[in-house]
């Protein structure tokens, strides 16, 4: 009875040994795989981080270009201003100008008129002048 007992116990116990070793085979394949997707995990998240770099990089790039052209810009924008504003400037004196030029020339024809006007009252003096002494001795 000890005797089948014993080998009873032996089967059972070879049959569990025999599952321990299928479990831990599981476990070293589990642990195999799982240190396989770390590693995979790991290689993906380097990637990430160097396309997030790349990126970053790109971005301030590009910020540092639009900040450029809005300086330059802003630069051109405040010239054309004071471009624009000189201009209004020299529009107001030639204006000021014309109109004083305008008012001396209706002043010069006024004065041309008025002297046209007694260089012709002279004249018509001086023939009826000659006229007249003419007839006198």
């Amino acid at each position: 009875l000890i005797s089948s007992a014993t080998k009873s116990l032996r089967m059972e116990m070879e049959i569990l040994e025999k599952k321990l070793q299928d479990a831990q085979l599981k476990v070293a394949e589990k642990d195999g795989d799982k240190e396989k997707e770390i590693q995979s995990l790991k290689r993906l998240i380097s990637e990430l981080e160097f396309q997030l770099t790349m990126e970053k990089s790109n971005n301030e790039s590009f910020l540092d270009k639009l900040r450029k052209e809005i300086k330059h810009k802003s630069d051109e924008l405040e010239k054309l201003t004071q471009e624009k504003t000189q201009l209004i400037h020299s529009l107001s004196q030639v204006q000021e100008e014309n109109s004083l030029l305008q008012d001396t020339v209706r002043r010069e024809c006024e004065e041309r008129f008025e002297l046209t006007a007694a260089l012709g009252r002279a004249r018509e003096q001086v023939l009826e002048l000659r006229r007249l002494s003419g007839t006198l001795p």
